[in-house]
Protein backbone atom coordinates (compact mmCIF):
# COMPACT_ATOMS: atom_id res chain seq x y z
CA UNK A 1 0.00 0.00 0.00
CA UNK A 2 2.77 2.41 0.85
CA UNK A 3 4.51 1.77 -2.45
CA UNK A 4 1.24 2.40 -4.30
CA UNK A 5 0.61 5.68 -2.41
CA UNK A 6 -2.65 4.35 -0.96
CA UNK A 7 -3.59 6.20 2.21
CA UNK A 8 -6.37 4.21 3.95
CA UNK A 9 -7.03 0.53 4.66
CA UNK A 10 -10.59 -0.67 5.30
CA UNK A 11 -10.07 -3.83 7.36
CA UNK A 12 -12.85 -6.31 8.15
CA UNK A 13 -12.79 -6.92 11.92
CA UNK A 14 -16.29 -8.32 12.61
CA UNK A 15 -17.52 -10.44 9.71
CA UNK A 16 -20.11 -12.56 11.57
CA UNK A 17 -20.68 -11.39 15.14
CA UNK A 18 -17.10 -12.44 15.87
CA UNK A 19 -13.83 -10.59 16.31
CA UNK A 20 -10.56 -10.36 14.41
CA UNK A 21 -9.18 -8.68 17.54
CA UNK A 22 -9.15 -9.38 21.27
CA UNK A 23 -12.73 -8.61 22.28
CA UNK A 24 -14.23 -8.82 25.78
CA UNK A 25 -17.70 -9.03 24.18
CA UNK A 26 -17.51 -11.39 21.21
CA UNK A 27 -15.57 -14.57 20.36
CA UNK A 28 -12.43 -14.78 18.28
CA UNK A 29 -13.33 -15.25 14.63
CA UNK A 30 -13.09 -18.71 13.14
CA UNK A 31 -11.46 -17.03 10.14
CA UNK A 32 -8.37 -16.69 12.35
CA UNK A 33 -7.82 -20.25 13.55
CA UNK A 34 -10.56 -22.38 11.98
CA UNK A 35 -12.49 -22.58 15.26
CA UNK A 36 -14.59 -19.76 16.59
CA UNK A 37 -13.58 -18.62 20.07
CA UNK A 38 -9.98 -19.88 19.76
CA UNK A 39 -7.29 -17.17 19.91
CA UNK A 40 -4.34 -17.27 17.52
CA UNK A 41 -1.25 -19.15 18.65
CA UNK A 42 1.23 -17.68 19.15
CA UNK A 43 -1.04 -14.94 20.40
CA UNK A 44 -1.30 -11.60 18.67
CA UNK A 45 -4.03 -9.04 18.08
CA UNK A 46 -4.52 -8.54 14.31
CA UNK A 47 -6.29 -5.20 14.68
CA UNK A 48 -3.66 -3.80 17.02
CA UNK A 49 -0.93 -4.99 14.62
CA UNK A 50 -2.68 -3.56 11.56
CA UNK A 51 -3.18 -0.17 13.21
CA UNK A 52 0.47 0.07 14.26
CA UNK A 53 1.81 -0.97 10.87
CA UNK A 54 -0.61 1.29 9.00
CA UNK A 55 0.22 4.32 11.10
CA UNK A 56 3.96 3.75 10.66
CA UNK A 57 3.29 4.17 6.95
CA UNK A 58 0.89 7.12 7.27
CA UNK A 59 -2.05 4.92 6.28
CA UNK A 60 -5.40 5.31 8.02
CA UNK A 61 -7.07 2.22 9.47
CA UNK A 62 -10.84 2.01 9.05
CA UNK A 63 -12.31 -0.84 11.12
CA UNK A 64 -15.05 -2.54 9.10
CA UNK A 65 -17.96 -4.16 10.94
CA UNK A 66 -20.91 -6.21 9.77
CA UNK A 67 -23.69 -5.16 12.14
CA UNK A 68 -26.10 -8.11 12.02
CA UNK A 69 -24.78 -11.12 10.10
CA UNK A 70 -24.04 -14.10 12.36
CA UNK A 71 -22.98 -16.79 9.88
CA UNK A 72 -22.22 -16.88 6.16
CA UNK A 73 -22.77 -20.58 5.58
CA UNK A 74 -23.71 -23.75 7.50
CA UNK A 75 -20.21 -24.97 6.58
CA UNK A 76 -18.64 -22.28 8.77
CA UNK A 77 -18.64 -24.53 11.84
CA UNK A 78 -20.37 -24.27 15.18
CA UNK A 79 -20.92 -21.13 17.21
CA UNK A 80 -18.83 -20.39 20.26
CA UNK A 81 -20.85 -20.21 23.46
CA UNK A 82 -20.20 -16.47 23.69
CA UNK A 83 -21.62 -15.76 20.23
CA UNK A 84 -24.74 -13.60 20.10
CA UNK A 85 -26.62 -16.31 18.16
CA UNK A 86 -26.13 -18.59 21.17
CA UNK A 87 -26.87 -15.92 23.76
CA UNK A 88 -29.99 -14.71 21.94
CA UNK A 89 -31.27 -17.67 19.90
CA UNK A 90 -34.77 -16.18 19.72
CA UNK A 91 -33.33 -13.42 17.51
CA UNK A 92 -31.07 -15.58 15.31
CA UNK A 93 -32.71 -16.59 12.05
CA UNK A 94 -31.54 -19.03 9.40
CA UNK A 95 -32.20 -17.11 6.19
CA UNK A 96 -30.95 -18.70 3.01
CA UNK A 97 -27.42 -19.89 3.76
CA UNK A 98 -26.91 -17.17 6.37
CA UNK A 99 -27.77 -16.83 10.01
CA UNK A 100 -28.89 -13.25 10.61
CA UNK A 101 -29.59 -11.46 13.85
CA UNK A 102 -32.76 -9.39 14.18
CA UNK A 103 -32.03 -5.65 13.70
CA UNK A 104 -35.32 -4.85 15.43
CA UNK A 105 -34.37 -6.49 18.73
CA UNK A 106 -32.98 -4.05 21.27
CA UNK A 107 -30.51 -6.55 22.74
CA UNK A 108 -29.05 -7.08 19.25
CA UNK A 109 -28.90 -3.35 18.57
CA UNK A 110 -27.12 -2.88 21.89
CA UNK A 111 -24.66 -5.71 21.23
CA UNK A 112 -23.66 -4.19 17.89
CA UNK A 113 -23.40 -0.69 19.34
CA UNK A 114 -21.43 -1.80 22.40
CA UNK A 115 -19.07 -3.94 20.33
CA UNK A 116 -18.23 -1.04 18.03
CA UNK A 117 -17.89 1.46 20.86
CA UNK A 118 -15.51 -0.93 22.65
CA UNK A 119 -13.22 -0.79 19.62
CA UNK A 120 -13.52 3.00 19.41
CA UNK A 121 -12.47 3.29 23.06
CA UNK A 122 -9.65 0.73 23.13
CA UNK A 123 -8.05 0.98 19.70
CA UNK A 124 -6.48 3.88 17.81
CA UNK A 125 -8.73 3.45 14.77
CA UNK A 126 -9.22 6.31 12.34
CA UNK A 127 -12.73 5.34 11.26
CA UNK A 128 -15.58 2.90 11.71
CA UNK A 129 -16.91 1.47 8.44
CA UNK A 130 -20.08 -0.35 7.37
CA UNK A 131 -20.67 -1.82 3.93
CA UNK A 132 -24.04 -2.57 2.29
CA UNK A 133 -25.34 -5.21 4.73
CA UNK A 134 -28.12 -4.14 7.08
CA UNK A 135 -31.12 -6.39 6.67
CA UNK A 136 -30.02 -9.32 4.49
CA UNK A 137 -30.40 -9.40 0.73
CA UNK A 138 -33.86 -10.90 0.11
CA UNK A 139 -34.32 -14.59 -0.62
CA UNK A 140 -36.83 -15.31 -3.37
CA UNK A 141 -40.20 -16.28 -1.91
CA UNK A 142 -39.02 -15.96 1.70
CA UNK A 143 -39.63 -12.93 3.88
CA UNK A 144 -37.20 -12.16 6.68
CA UNK A 145 -38.75 -13.93 9.73
CA UNK A 146 -38.84 -11.06 12.21
CA UNK A 147 -42.63 -11.10 12.62
CA UNK A 148 -42.50 -11.77 16.37
CA UNK A 149 -40.36 -8.68 16.94
CA UNK A 150 -42.60 -6.63 14.67
CA UNK A 151 -45.75 -7.90 16.37
CA UNK A 152 -44.28 -6.94 19.75
CA UNK A 153 -43.59 -3.45 18.36
CA UNK A 154 -47.20 -3.20 17.14
CA UNK A 155 -48.52 -4.48 20.47
CA UNK A 156 -46.62 -1.73 22.27
CA UNK A 157 -48.42 0.91 20.21
CA UNK A 158 -46.21 1.09 17.12
CA UNK A 159 -47.93 2.29 13.96
CA UNK A 160 -45.30 1.92 11.22
CA UNK A 161 -45.62 -0.59 8.40
CA UNK A 162 -43.13 -3.44 8.56
CA UNK A 163 -40.99 -1.83 5.83
CA UNK A 164 -40.92 1.56 7.55
CA UNK A 165 -40.27 -0.10 10.91
CA UNK A 166 -37.29 -1.97 9.49
CA UNK A 167 -35.91 1.23 7.98
CA UNK A 168 -36.39 2.97 11.31
CA UNK A 169 -34.38 0.23 13.03
CA UNK A 170 -31.50 0.78 10.61
CA UNK A 171 -31.78 4.57 10.77
CA UNK A 172 -31.70 4.51 14.57
CA UNK A 173 -28.52 2.42 14.56
CA UNK A 174 -26.78 4.69 12.05
CA UNK A 175 -27.71 7.82 14.01
CA UNK A 176 -26.82 6.24 17.36
CA UNK A 177 -23.40 5.19 16.12
CA UNK A 178 -22.61 8.52 14.50
CA UNK A 179 -23.42 10.33 17.72
CA UNK A 180 -21.79 7.74 19.99
CA UNK A 181 -18.52 7.58 18.06
CA UNK A 182 -18.11 11.36 18.04
CA UNK A 183 -19.08 11.72 21.68
CA UNK A 184 -16.31 9.26 22.59
CA UNK A 185 -13.63 10.40 20.12
CA UNK A 186 -14.62 13.39 17.96
CA UNK A 187 -11.83 12.64 15.49
CA UNK A 188 -12.93 9.08 14.60
CA UNK A 189 -14.80 9.07 11.29
CA UNK A 190 -17.91 7.05 10.47
CA UNK A 191 -18.33 5.91 6.89
CA UNK A 192 -20.74 3.64 5.04
CA UNK A 193 -20.36 1.91 1.68
CA UNK A 194 -23.95 1.19 0.58
CA UNK A 195 -25.20 -0.59 -2.50
CA UNK A 196 -24.60 1.75 -5.42
CA UNK A 197 -28.22 2.16 -6.55
CA UNK A 198 -30.59 3.94 -4.18
CA UNK A 199 -33.76 2.78 -5.95
CA UNK A 200 -34.55 1.54 -9.48
CA UNK A 201 -35.35 4.52 -11.71
CA UNK A 202 -33.29 6.83 -9.51
CA UNK A 203 -31.98 8.60 -11.48
CA UNK A 204 -34.18 7.90 -14.53
CA UNK A 205 -32.97 5.01 -16.67
CA UNK A 206 -31.16 3.20 -13.86
CA UNK A 207 -32.15 -0.45 -13.42
CA UNK A 208 -31.23 -2.71 -10.51
CA UNK A 209 -31.81 -3.81 -6.94
CA UNK A 210 -33.91 -1.66 -4.58
CA UNK A 211 -31.89 -1.32 -1.37
CA UNK A 212 -34.53 0.98 0.15
CA UNK A 213 -37.07 -1.87 0.11
CA UNK A 214 -34.63 -4.80 0.08
CA UNK A 215 -32.01 -3.89 2.70
CA UNK A 216 -34.14 -1.20 4.38
CA UNK A 217 -31.29 1.28 3.99
CA UNK A 218 -32.50 4.86 3.55
CA UNK A 219 -29.12 6.22 2.55
CA UNK A 220 -30.59 9.46 1.23
CA UNK A 221 -31.92 10.23 4.72
CA UNK A 222 -28.51 9.58 6.29
CA UNK A 223 -26.95 12.09 3.93
CA UNK A 224 -29.69 14.64 4.57
CA UNK A 225 -29.12 14.30 8.32
CA UNK A 226 -25.31 14.20 8.12
CA UNK A 227 -25.12 10.85 9.96
CA UNK A 228 -21.97 9.80 8.08
CA UNK A 229 -18.65 11.52 7.55
CA UNK A 230 -18.13 9.81 4.22
CA UNK A 231 -20.27 7.79 1.87
CA UNK A 232 -18.69 5.24 -0.47
CA UNK A 233 -21.51 4.03 -2.75
CA UNK A 234 -20.55 0.75 -4.37
CA UNK A 235 -20.46 1.86 -8.01
CA UNK A 236 -19.52 -1.62 -9.13
CA UNK A 237 -20.45 -1.18 -12.79
CA UNK A 238 -18.72 0.08 -15.90
CA UNK A 239 -18.85 3.59 -17.30
CA UNK A 240 -20.66 3.00 -20.57
CA UNK A 241 -23.66 0.63 -20.07
CA UNK A 242 -26.56 3.05 -19.40
CA UNK A 243 -28.59 0.89 -17.00
CA UNK A 244 -25.91 1.13 -14.27
CA UNK A 245 -23.58 3.83 -15.55
CA UNK A 246 -20.73 4.75 -13.20
CA UNK A 247 -20.76 8.51 -13.94
CA UNK A 248 -24.56 8.76 -13.96
CA UNK A 249 -24.81 7.10 -10.55
CA UNK A 250 -21.89 9.09 -9.14
CA UNK A 251 -23.49 12.34 -10.28
CA UNK A 252 -26.74 11.38 -8.54
CA UNK A 253 -25.06 10.56 -5.24
CA UNK A 254 -23.12 13.82 -5.33
CA UNK A 255 -26.41 15.69 -5.57
CA UNK A 256 -27.77 14.05 -2.38
CA UNK A 257 -25.31 15.77 -0.07
CA UNK A 258 -26.78 18.85 1.64
CA UNK A 259 -24.48 18.44 4.67
CA UNK A 260 -21.41 18.45 2.38
CA UNK A 261 -19.91 15.16 3.49
CA UNK A 262 -17.24 13.38 1.46
CA UNK A 263 -18.12 10.98 -1.34
CA UNK A 264 -15.57 8.26 -2.14
CA UNK A 265 -16.85 6.10 -4.99
CA UNK A 266 -16.49 2.37 -4.37
CA UNK A 267 -14.76 0.59 -7.27
CA UNK A 268 -15.02 -3.18 -7.83
CA UNK A 269 -11.39 -3.90 -8.64
CA UNK A 270 -12.00 -7.65 -8.36
CA UNK A 271 -13.87 -7.40 -11.67
CA UNK A 272 -10.44 -7.54 -13.29
CA UNK A 273 -10.96 -11.29 -13.01
CA UNK A 274 -14.04 -11.02 -15.27
CA UNK A 275 -14.00 -10.82 -19.05
CA UNK A 276 -14.71 -7.33 -20.35
CA UNK A 277 -13.05 -5.48 -17.48
CA UNK A 278 -9.61 -3.90 -17.79
CA UNK A 279 -7.27 -1.76 -15.74
CA UNK A 280 -8.00 1.12 -18.12
CA UNK A 281 -11.67 1.02 -17.02
CA UNK A 282 -10.55 1.81 -13.47
CA UNK A 283 -8.16 4.52 -14.66
CA UNK A 284 -11.14 6.17 -16.34
CA UNK A 285 -13.35 5.73 -13.28
CA UNK A 286 -10.80 7.44 -11.03
CA UNK A 287 -10.47 10.25 -13.57
CA UNK A 288 -14.26 10.71 -13.58
CA UNK A 289 -14.27 10.88 -9.78
CA UNK A 290 -11.50 13.48 -9.78
CA UNK A 291 -13.30 15.66 -12.31
CA UNK A 292 -16.05 16.08 -9.72
CA UNK A 293 -13.84 17.10 -6.79
CA UNK A 294 -15.64 20.46 -6.51
CA UNK A 295 -18.79 18.45 -5.71
CA UNK A 296 -16.93 16.63 -2.91
CA UNK A 297 -16.02 13.54 -4.90
CA UNK A 298 -12.74 13.28 -3.04
CA UNK A 299 -11.44 9.74 -3.41
CA UNK A 300 -12.03 6.12 -4.35
CA UNK A 301 -12.23 2.92 -2.29
CA UNK A 302 -11.23 -0.28 -4.09
CA UNK A 303 -12.53 -3.77 -3.38
CA UNK A 304 -10.63 -5.97 -2.95
CA UNK A 305 -7.09 -5.52 -1.70
CA UNK A 306 -6.32 -8.95 -3.16
CA UNK A 307 -5.97 -7.38 -6.60
CA UNK A 308 -3.20 -5.10 -5.36
CA UNK A 309 -1.61 -7.87 -3.30
CA UNK A 310 -1.34 -10.08 -6.39
CA UNK A 311 -0.69 -7.25 -8.88
CA UNK A 312 -3.51 -8.82 -10.87
CA UNK A 313 -3.42 -7.89 -14.57
CA UNK A 314 -0.52 -5.55 -13.79
CA UNK A 315 -2.82 -3.17 -11.92
CA UNK A 316 -0.06 -2.02 -9.56
CA UNK A 317 2.21 -0.98 -12.40
CA UNK A 318 -0.49 1.16 -13.98
CA UNK A 319 -1.68 2.70 -10.71
CA UNK A 320 1.84 3.54 -9.62
CA UNK A 321 2.76 5.17 -12.92
CA UNK A 322 -0.43 7.01 -13.83
CA UNK A 323 -3.16 6.87 -11.17
CA UNK A 324 -1.30 7.51 -7.91
CA UNK A 325 2.27 8.47 -8.88
CA UNK A 326 2.70 10.72 -5.82
CA UNK A 327 1.57 10.42 -2.19
CA UNK A 328 -1.60 12.12 -0.96
CA UNK A 329 -3.20 12.87 2.37
CA UNK A 330 -6.78 11.82 3.02
CA UNK A 331 -9.04 14.85 2.60
CA UNK A 332 -9.60 16.90 5.75
CA UNK A 333 -13.06 16.98 7.35
CA UNK A 334 -13.60 20.51 8.67
CA UNK A 335 -16.89 19.64 10.44
CA UNK A 336 -14.88 17.30 12.70
CA UNK A 337 -11.81 19.51 13.17
CA UNK A 338 -10.56 22.53 11.25
CA UNK A 339 -7.72 23.58 13.53
CA UNK A 340 -4.28 22.97 12.02
CA UNK A 341 -1.38 21.92 14.22
CA UNK A 342 1.52 24.22 15.00
CA UNK A 343 4.17 24.39 12.26
CA UNK A 344 7.46 22.51 12.47
CA UNK A 345 10.13 24.10 14.63
CA UNK A 346 13.90 23.94 14.78
CA UNK A 347 14.22 23.35 11.05
CA UNK A 348 17.81 23.15 9.82
CA UNK A 349 19.70 22.21 6.66
CA UNK A 350 22.97 20.34 6.94
CA UNK A 351 24.39 19.42 3.54
CA UNK A 352 21.61 17.32 1.93
CA UNK A 353 19.65 16.67 5.14
CA UNK A 354 16.68 18.67 6.38
CA UNK A 355 16.02 18.19 10.10
CA UNK A 356 13.52 19.62 12.57
CA UNK A 357 12.47 19.29 16.19
CA UNK A 358 10.49 16.25 17.27
CA UNK A 359 6.82 16.81 18.04
CA UNK A 360 6.22 17.24 21.76
CA UNK A 361 2.55 18.19 21.55
CA UNK A 362 1.01 14.87 20.51
CA UNK A 363 -0.89 16.71 17.78
CA UNK A 364 1.23 15.54 14.84
CA UNK A 365 0.33 12.37 12.92
CA UNK A 366 2.62 13.05 9.96
CA UNK A 367 4.89 15.55 8.28
CA UNK A 368 4.45 16.51 4.63
CA UNK A 369 7.38 17.50 2.45
CA UNK A 370 6.75 19.48 -0.73
CA UNK A 371 9.25 20.33 -3.45
CA UNK A 372 9.05 23.41 -5.65
CA UNK A 373 9.33 23.07 -9.42
CA UNK A 374 8.84 26.42 -11.11
CA UNK A 375 5.65 27.83 -9.63
CA UNK A 376 4.34 24.40 -8.64
CA UNK A 377 4.64 22.62 -5.31
CA UNK A 378 4.48 18.82 -5.36
CA UNK A 379 3.96 16.59 -2.34
CA UNK A 380 6.96 14.26 -2.49
CA UNK A 381 6.87 12.53 0.90
CA UNK A 382 4.53 11.91 3.81
CA UNK A 383 6.69 11.10 6.85
CA UNK A 384 5.44 9.59 10.09
CA UNK A 385 5.51 11.61 13.27
CA UNK A 386 8.57 9.80 14.63
CA UNK A 387 10.68 11.15 11.76
CA UNK A 388 12.61 14.37 12.24
CA UNK A 389 15.13 14.32 9.38
CA UNK A 390 15.06 13.53 5.68
CA UNK A 391 17.73 13.37 2.97
CA UNK A 392 16.87 15.27 -0.23
CA UNK A 393 18.34 16.40 -3.53
CA UNK A 394 19.11 20.11 -4.10
CA UNK A 395 16.02 22.31 -4.35
CA UNK A 396 13.47 24.34 -2.44
CA UNK A 397 11.27 22.47 0.02
CA UNK A 398 8.31 23.19 2.30
CA UNK A 399 7.67 21.17 5.46
CA UNK A 400 4.31 21.05 7.20
CA UNK A 401 2.93 19.33 10.29
CA UNK A 402 -0.24 17.26 9.82
CA UNK A 403 -2.74 16.19 12.47
CA UNK A 404 -4.75 12.96 12.46
CA UNK A 405 -7.58 14.53 10.47
CA UNK A 406 -5.18 15.72 7.75
CA UNK A 407 -5.21 19.38 8.71
CA UNK A 408 -1.86 20.86 7.65
CA UNK A 409 0.06 23.63 9.39
CA UNK A 410 1.59 26.60 7.64
CA UNK A 411 4.82 25.61 5.97
CA UNK A 412 8.45 26.21 6.79
CA UNK A 413 10.43 26.73 3.57
CA UNK A 414 14.11 25.88 3.14
CA UNK A 415 16.52 25.69 0.25
CA UNK A 416 19.04 22.88 -0.08
CA UNK A 417 22.09 23.73 -2.20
Amino acid sequence: MQELNLNALVLQVRPNGDALYDSPIEPWSGWMTGKQGTPPQPYYDPLEFAIAESHKRNIELHAWFNPYRAQLSPNDGSFDGNHMAVKYPQYAYRYGNNVWMDPGAKVIQDQTFNTIMDVVRRYDVDAIHFDDYFYPYPQRGQDFPDYQTYNAYKASGGTLSVSNWRRQNVNNMVQRLYQGIHAEKPYVKFGISPFGIYRPGTPPGIVGFDQYEGLYADVKLWMEQGWVDYLAPQLYWRIDPPQQSYPVLLNWWLQQNPQRRHIYAGNYLSQLQVSGWSVSEFERQVAISRQRASQLSLGNIFFSMKMFRDNFAGVNNVFKSSVYPTPALPPAMPWLDNQPPAPPTGIQVNSDVISWSADNTGDVRSWTLYQQTGNQWTLVQVLNSATNAVRVTPGTYALRAVDRLANESVEEVVTVQ
